[in-house]
């Protein structure tokens, strides 16, 4: 179903080298806003540079991809020192296949990480990555992004997705 996430997951730092063995994934493709920050925010969540760290020291592969402009994004992926495509035109698939071909990884054996199931998850399942939605750190205020939260939260509902346990 292209609405439903592989994994699900309160926050970034709750993914696992372990988690991942146990889905066959090598490399994260990782959202910024409400993942790895607040919208617009240039803030870490705390522990994200310790996980990072830990998941480098796993042999786990790492980009970020997002739909913001580059002078958002780079600024943020310099602070966690990560590789980054920004205007990734999420849920389309250039900026996911791009992510791909960066990390040298087959597929099907990358995740999308991210806090949206318009944007990360249809995009992910469209292009054949496996896809962990996480809960946004803090709600958004514009009416678009309360439209959308609305309708994740049917399907939420509706398909009984739950935190994934390790």
């Amino acid at each position: 179903m292209l609405f439903v996430p592989d994994i699900k997951l309160e926050r970034v730092t709750d993914i696992t080298p372990q988690l991942l063995k146990k889905y066959g994934i090598d490399a994260l493709i990782l959202d910024v806003d409400n993942t790895l920050s607040t919208h617009h925010g240039q803030i870490l969540t705390d522990g994200l540079s310790e996980w990072l760290i830990y998941m480098k020291e796993n042999g786990i592969k790492l980009t970020v991809l997002s739909n913001s402009k580059k002078k958002r994004v780079e600024p943020f992926a310099k602070k966690i020192n990560l590789p980054f495509i920004s205007l990734g035109l999420k849920p389309l698939p250039f900026g996911y296949l791009r992510a791909v071909k960066a990390l040298k990884i087959k597929r099907k054996k990358a995740a999308i990480v991210g806090d949206q199931i318009f944007t990360d998850i249809i995009g992910g399942k469209a292009v054949g990555v496996k896809t962990i939605l996480l809960t946004p750190i803090k709600p958004e205020d514009g009416w678009s992004f309360k439209v959308r939260r609305r309708l994740e939260k049917v399907i939420i509902n509706k398909y009984n997705i739950k935190n994934t346990e390790d």
